[in-house]
């Protein structure tokens, strides 16, 4: 392997061998090393590219790539890279795909060129397409491939292993295991390759078959799928319609980006940005969507800030109030973004629902007390010694054990708020969490110094 190879260096360090590459004009070069990588592993050194160099090098991907590469860069990039291809480079990526990559993949393309697609397929593959388009992006359904491989139950082993013989390199990935229908296509169960492997090949498949694989609905949602692959360690599953006819399987790898792509939805949320933001977007365009949840804050800002100025004249009096306040409001929204994390996360899971949602509201509140009483016991010893007041003490305490309560009410039930009104907790809960407990904590810290700071 060559030295140059970019295999030969962490992955981290691939942009920049790549890059040094690129500003010395070796094209060439570069074209063939960046075409030794995988289809991801060039997705992601796209996605780690300005623009300027990002054309080129888009522009260096082998067009036996393209299609490959297309499916794993994030929405954002993928649009702007097809928006560089003309007709038939696009008709040449998207041959060859199987059909629920080719699905995700055609939902991006104009419309024009997604009929093109469409024509482009013999009558089966078309149908196939257009039954996983029918299903939404997050169900089971959209998830699925189309490729399963079906047996009788009534069918010697022996057949089965001839039949395999011929399919050759037509053999699905990740094929574990073959799925057994009968007449009516009605899913009844499986058939591992072990079994079919090592059992006596005068075997009927319906003597070795598994039973114990339930399959999945195709309506069911992604997060259901993602949660039957964890809980039993599949490799692939059934997919069936409402009359139980087998319509697709679902393989692990599918699965693996999806859990990605909410890890990642989850994590860019929490700054109010989508999971398909281009690190490289044009700046009017990243400023537009970040304005957003910028104005937003700001409102809450402001009204966390109206509540000091109702206490503007007990601050006066009392100085030491405006260098303590920031304390109060800080350890609720430091206690109420654990709770609202762990509450977001029991959502996603499908761990968190109405029913349950008051033994974790109790468990937090029992917790946020807990720490509450250690915490505003340390607070208050700093504040009493700082400023040699046992009264201000005391009222510290009060506070912050009062706006580590309300931090645990509000991160526990905001989530379940913001999901039943339609609104994703990810992206909304961390700032109205910041907004309850700052106007709280103030509004207790500076309301208690006002009656009792004479």
């Amino acid at each position: 392997m060559s030295p140059d190879s970019l295999h030969t260096v962490a992955p981290r360090n691939r942009l920049e061998r790549l890059q040094e590459i690129l500003d010395r004009g070796a094209l060439k070069h570069a074209a063939k090393l960046l075409n030794a990588l995988q289809p991801a592993e060039i997705a992601h050194l796209l996605e780690s590219l300005p623009y300027a160099e990002r054309e080129i090098v888009w522009g260096l991907v082998s067009e036996d790539k393209d299609g490959e590469v297309l499916l794993h860069v994030n929405d954002e990039v993928r649009a702007e890279l097809i928006g560089k291809m003309d007709v038939p480079e696009l008709l040449a990526a998207v041959e060859g795909l199987d059909t629920d990559d080719l699905a995700d993949l055609v939902q991006d393309l104009p419309l024009t060129i997604t009929s093109q697609v469409l024509d482009s397929l013999d009558l089966q593959r078309r149908g196939r397409l257009e039954g996983v388009l029918s299903y939404g992006e997050d169900t089971a359904g959209g998830l699925m491939n189309t490729d399963p491989i079906t047996v009788r139950p009534e069918v010697p082993l022996d057949v089965v292993l001839r039949y395999l013989r011929r399919l050759r390199d037509r053999i699905p990935e990740a094929t574990d295991a073959l799925f057994v229908v009968n007449r009516e296509n009605r899913y009844l169960g499986i058939v591992k390759i072990t079994d079919l492997l090592t059992h006596d090949p005068e075997d009927t498949v319906a003597e070795v078959m598994s039973l114990d694989l339930e399959p999945i609905l195709a309506p069911d949602s992604a997060r259901e799928v993602a949660s039957r692959f964890e809980h039993y360690d599949l490799v692939s599953a059934p997919v069936v319609d409402q009359d139980g006819r087998l319509v697709g399987r679902i393989t692990v790898d599918d699965v693996v980006d999806f859990i990605r792509e909410e890890g990642e939805h989850a994590f860019m949320g929490h700054a109010g940005l989508s999971e398909d933001e281009d690190m490289f977007a044009p700046v009017l365009l990243s400023a537009r969507r970040r304005a957003l949840w910028l104005g937003v804050n700001l409102l809450t800002a402001f009204l966390a800030s109206s509540v000091i100025n109702l206490f503007e004249a007990t601050i006066d009096r009392v100085v030491a109030l405006a260098v303590l306040m920031p304390i109060v409001a800080s350890m609720g929204g430091i206690a109420g973004s654990q709770t609202l994390t762990l509450a977001i996360r029991g959502l996603a899971l499908g761990q968190l629902s109405a029913k349950n949602a008051r033994s974790l509201l109790l468990k937090e509140l029992a917790v946020g007390l807990l720490n509450s009483l250690i915490w505003a016991a340390v607070v208050a010893l700093v504040a009493g010694l700082w400023f040699d007041s046992v009264a201000l003490a005391a009222l510290i305490a009060v506070a912050l054990t009062i706006n580590l309560l309300f931090a645990a009410f509000s991160g526990a039930l905001l989530p379940l708020g913001l999901a039943r009104i339609g609104i994703d907790p990810a992206l909304a809960g961390s700032v109205l969490l910041t907004t309850v407990t700052d106007v709280v904590g103030f509004m207790a810290f500076l309301g208690l110094a006002t009656v009792f700071l004479r």
